[in-house]
């Protein structure tokens, strides 16, 4: 290790903040980096749910935003000073943090930069993850960082980035890259990497047609988590090189990765060393990034013991809090009684003389007489009358449903109107209820 290291190493506090957990890295370190959200992306896959917004705007989880994951994960680890890559769709995105993400003190150098894309290099869009932050080089070097933490904005997990970035300073790294075990199956979707027996990386293939086995386990990959620790000088100069490089596609993983590796210390961090909410012996991490995996992530809140944790009060998941009255449930006579069971009913929602079984209801969910809402995920500011059937439906936000109205009995009939998954939910947004809406997704 050598002296920069050394010394940069002296100044890490070690304070747990959690007693049966691995120590926080709450240091210079952290004060040193600043994090760039790349989160612009449409995520195309969640069908008509990102027709009016970014992925990482999607709600989640009742009253959080996906993008609430990685924001919290940083001001939990000490990163106080991030900037957020805004593009497709992006108003209701700024509405949130805006109205969110405002509690940080710019008077003591903390705070949350949307940055859209401005055309400030040349005319255009951004052009792929690595431009992204190229187009913001001006605002990097204004901040004046000595690491760069880049992540994406569309994944649900809890992680202290103090240790990854503990963890490049101990090997001299130029790059780190958050890594993860993924079945082998899946590894098209990733990028793959080989280590060696130090944690270096020897090879990187961007989503691989036949993605390498890790050794011993020839069931499973090393998937990269698209997060990465960079010295701010070396990410400058590859930066430029990679702008300059007319051959090149400026993404991270299909460009910038693969020329690194053989000619730089890039490095493997295991999410495991890192991760906050472990489901026994598996770092907790989903690509919430189709229907399917949606429904299921917030079903999983329902269950008598989550896998994802969102009661830890030492890593909180922040978000904009409306000022709003608590569930109200009302009507106790046979046949109308108002109640939920197995379920997540958020603060101001109405459940008057319905059932909610085994349910997520998001912020102002108002459930009319004789309802039965089963094994569903209903977004704020729903709507729905009396004698209303929902099963295994995700209900966007703003539609009002009405009364008499049943989906998730019968798929061939849902098709006629709605988006029906693989796996047999029923997708409904208010245009294809024939509803117009002009309020913020």
């Amino acid at each position: 290790m050598n002296e920069h290291v050394n010394e940069t190493c002296a100044h890490i506090t070690y304070c747990p903040y959690k007693a049966e957990s691995a120590p926080r890295f709450i240091s210079a370190l952290t004060k040193k980096t600043y994090a760039m959200v790349l989160a612009g992306g449409r995520g195309s896959r969640l069908q008509q749910m990102t027709d009016w917004r970014a992925k990482p705007a999607v709600p989640f989880g009742g009253k959080l935003r996906i993008i609430d994951f990685p924001l919290s994960n940083c001001i939990n680890s000490g990163i106080r000073r991030i900037g957020v890559a805004t593009q497709y769709m992006a108003h209701s995105l700024i509405h949130h943090i805006q109205r969110g993400w405002s509690f940080l003190d710019d008077q003591c150098n903390e705070f949350i930069d949307v940055l859209p894309a401005q055309q400030r290099v040349k005319e255009g869009w951004y052009q792929g993850t690595a431009n992204a932050v190229f187009q913001n080089l001006d605002i990097l070097r204004n901040c004046a960082p000595e690491y760069v933490l880049i992540l994406g904005g569309d994944h649900v997990y809890k992680m202290d980035y103090s240790r990854m970035l503990a963890d490049h300073v101990a090997k001299a790294a130029d790059i780190t890259v958050a890594c993860i075990e993924v079945p082998r199956a899946e590894g098209r979707e990733f990028g793959i990497m080989g280590v060696d027996e130090k944690g270096r990386v020897t090879d990187f293939h961007e989503k691989p047609e036949h993605p390498a086995a890790m050794p011993g386990r020839p069931d499973s990959a090393l998937a990269s988590m698209g997060i990465y620790v960079f010295g701010a000088r070396f990410l400058y100069e590859q930066l430029i090189r990679d702008h300059d490089d007319p051959d090149s596609g400026h993404d991270f993983g299909r460009d910038l990765i693969p020329y690194l590796v053989p000619r730089h210390r890039v490095f493997a961090h295991h999410f495991a060393d890192s991760c906050v909410n472990m489901v026994g012996d598996v770092p907790y991490w989903r690509d919430v990034g189709t229907v399917d995996s949606y429904w299921e992530a917030n079903m999983d809140l329902v269950q008598v013991s989550p896998e994802l944790n969102l009661y830890d009060d030492t890593w909180p998941i922040w978000t904009h809090q409306e000022q709003l009255p608590p569930a109200k449930f009302i009507f106790n006579n046979d046949g109308r009684r108002g109640h939920a069971m197995d379920s997540l009913v958020s603060s101001g929602c109405i459940v008057s003389g319905a059932t909610i079984e085994r349910s997520l209801l998001f912020l102002k969910v108002r459930v009319g007489d004789y309802s039965l809402i089963q094994d569903s995920v209903i977004l704020s500011n729903v709507q729905i009358g009396r004698h209303v059937t929902l099963k295994r439906v995700v209900v966007d936000k703003h539609c009002k449903i009405p009364d008499g109205f049943s989906a998730g009995l019968d798929p061939e009939r849902d098709k006629q109107r709605f988006h029906v998954t693989e796996r047999g939910i029923t997708l409904i947004t208010p245009e294809m209820l024939g509803q117009i809406v002009h309020q913020v997704r």
